[in-house]
Formats: structure tokens, sequence, C-alpha cells
């Protein structure tokens, strides 16, 4: 079989391996059918992230039960998503330091799905309906995330929250707002990002301008805004932004899925006593954000699909060098069959 690995930062190699055996009843050899690339990975390739090498890349993937199984949930051809975040593995021996994470994240700081089969445990994917077509299960993981985030401001119906950030995060968790009859305010630096986000029905999309905070109070009826997201993977965003725009007492979710460095002017934020969520593990929402795909809750059409094949790959990487961030509207999807 065909596997990827990152060998050093730069280095993106090509491996030929014997299909693995699976020889235990407790893994199940999944084939993987896509990968979608976004820019962590770019950001791994390029060694602005740290990892220990050698290291498959690939964060989110879907694959087929390529074998008979035991698990009545996963009879040979069933079409699943696999996780991006595991349980780190018990070892039984106490931990030497507080710094160690209690989960593993594939394709950075384990193995990641860039491969032609992976042998995993059934509580590390879980099955597809039919109604969720395998770019919108791609997805899943940041639906996820943005369920997470709402749920950590506790938004109610009617609420106007001012989402910084119209990256495919941002949008996917203004979708999610609109869906719980929320009010999201999507806010960005690059008016581009903002006019794609309305043809995904966003309706308040705003420019970082002189007008901006008048602009805010002409929506609200001349309030500040009840919570807010800040998407951290959104490039060239003020970072004070959110803490400004919050009502006193309101909160505010910091909401990412890679270790970012980012500083913050937290005076505002004490000044008005906002609370603050940071938010990055989404596993405990996936199935949720599984049957959101199902119904349509969060819409996914809009995205168009931008298929790479294995001689692209380093291409694809080289063109994001510079932290060039990618195209809000374009999925880069791997087709791993």
């Amino acid at each position: 079989m065909n596997v990827w690995k990152l060998v050093q930062a730069g280095h993106l190699e090509r491996s030929e391996l014997p299909t693995p055996v699976n020889d235990s009843e407790e893994l199940i050899r999944v084939r993987v059918k896509k990968v979608f690339l976004n820019n962590v990975d770019a950001a791994l390739y390029h060694g602005r992230i740290k990892a220990k090498y050698p290291l498959i890349p690939g964060r989110f993937a879907v694959g087929n039960v390529s074998d008979e199984t035991k698990h009545l949930l996963f009879p040979k051809g069933t079409r699943v998503l696999l996780h991006t975040f595991r349980p780190a593995p018990d070892t039984g021996t106490m931990k030497l330091s507080f710094d160690e994470d209690d989960y593993e994240v594939c394709g950075q700081t384990t193995d990641g799905y860039l491969s032609e089969f992976v042998l995993v445990p059934p509580s590390a994917m879980t099955p597809l309906p039919d109604r969720v077509s395998d770019e919108g299960a791609l997805l899943a993981h940041l639906v996820a995330l943005s369920r997470t985030c709402i749920d950590k401001l506790g938004v109610r119906r009617g609420q106007h929250v001012a989402v910084v950030g119209a990256n495919l995060l941002g949008i996917l968790v203004c979708r999610l707002l609109i869906y719980q009859q929320a009010a999201p305010i999507l806010i960005d630096a690059d008016p581009s990002n903002l006019e794609f986000a309305k043809k995904c029905g966003v309706y308040y999309a705003l420019p970082v301008d002189a007008e901006l905070m008048e602009n805010i109070g002409n929506i609200t009826g001349g309030r500040l805004v009840s919570g807010a997201v800040f998407v951290t993977s959104a490039v060239g965003n003020d970072r004070s932004l959110p803490f400004r725009i919050c009502a006193r007492g309101a909160s505010v979710a910091m909401c990412g899925m890679a270790p970012t460095n980012l500083e913050f002017d937290l005076e505002p934020a004490l000044k008005k006593q906002i609370s603050i969520h940071c938010v990055w593990n989404c596993a405990s929402q996936l199935e949720s954000a599984i049957n959101l795909l199902a119904t349509h809750a969060v819409e996914t059409a809009n995205f168009e699909p931008v298929i790479l094949d294995e001689n692209m790959l380093e291409d694809f990487f080289e063109n994001y060098r510079d932290e060039a961030e990618m195209s809000v509207k374009e999925l880069h999807i791997v087709n791993m069959v």
C-alpha cells in the first residue's frame, strides 16, 4: 500500500509498505477513501506547528471497512468517518508532567490518514448514513467544533452573536447559529470572504472598518453583542475585537483545532468581566454533527471540492509556505482510491 510521510519539515515522502494484516479482534481495517487537507496540514508540512517525525499527515478522512468483522455496526463495506481526536493510550503509569494531553490528534501528534489502509478500533470511527456525502462528512469535525462553541456560549434564540473570522470554520459556526435561531454577525478583514459567506446564507457580514461599531449597533438596536466566537485560524483579524464588541458579562469562545501562538490584550475583557472559553476538542459532538449534516441543518453545498492526486501533494503544500490562507470556498480533497 502507499503511505505518505513527513520525514521532516518540508519533505513529504511516499513509501510502499505491505498492506497491514489485521490479527486482532479489537481492530478493524479500513480502506481510506478521501482525505481533506487544510491550513493546519500546510502548517505542519512547513514546520510552523511542532511535530515528531516521521509523521503521516491527514486529520480528516472517510473510508470503508475492508474486511468482515464481529462488530455489528461495522460490517464489510460500511462507510465510516475516521476520528481526528483519540483518547491518549493509558500506559498504566503516572504522568511525568502536567503538560501532557489527554487526547492524541491524528495527523499532528500521532499518525494521520494519508495512507491507503489503516487499522483502528471501533471507538475511533463512526458509521455514516447515506444522506451524508463524503464531502459533508469531511467537515463533520468542524461542525462538531462549531456546536461545541455555541454550547459553551449558552446561545439563546434571538441573541446577536459575533463571529470574528470568515473562513470555513467561521461560516459553519454562523450556519449553525442560524439553525438555532440566533442572529450571527460575521466580521472579517477580507471582503471577499464576506461576499462568499453571504452566498452561504449569512445575512449580517461586516468588514472591519471605521463604521464597524455603528453597523453593529444598527443591527442590534444600539446594543453590543451577547457573545462572540473568535476563530483562531482566520488570518488578519484584530484579536481584541471580540472583547470590544461584547456587552458586559458576556462570553467569548476562542475556537481552533491547532496550537496557535496568539497574544491577546485582555484589558477590555477584564474591565467588562467577560468569560473566556477555549475550544479545540470536539470529540463529544461528532455524532450530533453527523445528524446535523444528515438533516441538512448545516448546508455545505456551496463549498467546492478541489480534487488532488498523489502527484499534486507537494505542490499543494508549497502554495501555502508563507501562511497564506486557503480560499474559503474550496475543499482540498485527496482521492485515495
